[in-house]
């Protein structure tokens, strides 16, 4: 039996949702499969993957023949890190703590550079927020200064008006009183 391991679609049109499985390579895509060993989730970012790295590692070594996009999935987890870990160790070349150490190595380093990554992300996001806030001050303060000279205007505008009428108030109260 040709096993494969791939992708088994599911959840609605759009919003697909994927199960990590191993099938025999004659079975259709979403049919019979022999082993459920993760899942996959495209949609939100990063993609999460939930995978029982033991059962994949087994299969792996057995023989199972991974699709391209499981391949990627299985590599991002390290499972084909571990079967060269263990070729090794088969071959002599280190023992198993040897092995277990470059792992954990490269786990971590792998872990530091998703830091690295959601940090500068972060960082961005923050830098182009700020950037935003101070366009808006900017505009806010402009829109404030035009209306201020607006009302500075209106208010020049009616204390003209006041001495006006002041001072047509005080010539007609004159005219008459010389009449």
């Amino acid at each position: 039996m040709a096993t494969k391991i791939r992708l088994q679609r599911g959840g609605r049109k759009g919003y697909a949702f994927y199960r990590i499985v191993i099938a025999d390579s004659r079975a259709p895509r979403d049919g019979r499969f022999t082993e459920k060993i993760g899942t996959y989730n495209p949609n939100t970012n990063p993609a999460t993957v939930d995978l029982n790295f033991e059962r994949a590692l087994y299969w792996v070594e057995t023989g199972a023949q991974p699709t391209d996009t499981v391949r990627n999935i299985l590599k991002d987890k390290g499972v084909y890190l571990m079967k060269h870990l263990r070729g090794g160790i088969k071959k002599g070349a280190f023992d198993e703590a040897a092995a277990q150490s470059k792992f954990e190595e490269w786990k971590i380093a792998k872990e530091k550079g998703f830091e690295a990554v959601r940090e500068s992300d972060a960082k961005a996001k923050k830098e182009a927020e700020a950037k935003e806030l101070d366009a808006e001050k900017k505009i806010n303060e402009a829109i404030a200064k035009k209306v201020a000279d607006k009302k500075a205007a209106e208010a020049a505008a009616k204390a003209e008006a006041a001495v006006a009428e002041n001072a047509e108030e005080t010539s007609t109260e004159e005219t008459p009183a010389e009449a």
